[in-house]
């Protein structure tokens, strides 16, 4: 009994897809354009995107110029959107915009436009080319539509891009530093500190500034070491002028006092031997 029930539903399962791919290809050789797009819009409501789209992309060249066309290419649009292929659904965005500028969807449009960057920005160790798009384009929604109620959400995704490009600096920076490449690194935190001046890390960037000048200051050449001493005393006295109250002041001061001594004592040293010759 149950292995003829099993029968029965396999066959009901293989009658449903025959009879919908008849019914597809039906609709596909229509030459009742009209029908082919109240069967795209269906299929599309049905969130069979991907046949939706199909259709839509025959029927572009039928409906362009007529007050249908509008509809159809912002749907078609966000078929691709919807299929998660947001390169495509991109491109669409943007062409929706340069045919319809005046769109009441033009908002809805620019928006989306700019979330589909945001949907392709990769994994913190590859490039965050789409990262920086997205947060800059998103920055531009909010400043063209400045009453928009999708706002709240643009400031939200720009500030989770930013988050995620200020990692990916501190992740190199903190790898310099590993690889004992501590100018390279003293650089990166520089730029950490200058490039996120919001961030709640700022005073550990500045601190890890002083540091790898000082690492960097020690390993070099006796001839070098001086200016480069000099360069970590500088770095402290620009922490002490951005961080004045901060807890870490004291851990960048003694990287300053060590640059310090250690001048003297190269000094001490240089004179000593100036005075044998």
């Amino acid at each position: 009994m149950m292995r003829a029930f099993k029968f029965l539903l396999a066959g009901l399962f293989l009658l449903t897809i025959v009879t919908s791919c008849n019914k597809y290809n039906k609709v596909t050789k229509s030459k009742d354009y009209e029908y082919k797009l109240k069967m795209a819009d269906e299929y599309y409501g049905k969130g069979k995107y991907k046949i939706a789209q199909q259709l839509y992309e025959e029927l572009f060249p039928v409906f362009k110029g007529t007050l249908k066309f509008e509809e159809l290419y912002f749907k078609d649009a966000y078929c691709f959107y919807y299929m998660k292929m947001y390169a495509d659904a991109e491109n669409l965005f943007k062409g929706f915009l340069e045919v319809f500028p005046n769109s009441i969807k033009a908002e809805e449009v620019d928006y989306m436009r700019s979330y589909c960057f945001y949907m392709q920005s990769p994994k913190l160790e590859l490039e965050q080319v789409n990262t920086v798009r997205a947060m800059g384009m998103m920055q531009t929604f909010i400043n063209i539509h400045p009453g928009s109620e999708r706002n709240k959400e643009a400031s939200e995704i720009s500030d989770k891009c930013r988050a995620k490009l200020e990692q990916k600096e501190y992740r190199a920076a903190e790898l310099y530093y590993n690889m004992g490449q501590f100018r390279a690194a003293a650089l990166a935190f520089t730029n950490l500190t200058n490039n996120y001046p919001e961030s709640l890390k700022g005073e550990e960037y500045k601190l890890r500034t002083v540091k790898a000048y000082y690492k960097f200051a020690k390993l070099s050449y006796e001839e070098k070491q001086i200016e480069r001493y000099e360069k970590v005393i500088e770095e402290y006295q620009d922490f002490v002028d951005r961080y004045p109250d901060s807890k870490l002041l004291k851990d960048a001061e003694s990287f300053s006092n060590l640059s310090k001594n250690n001048i003297k004592a190269i000094k001490y040293e240089q004179t000593q031997t100036a005075a044998k010759r």
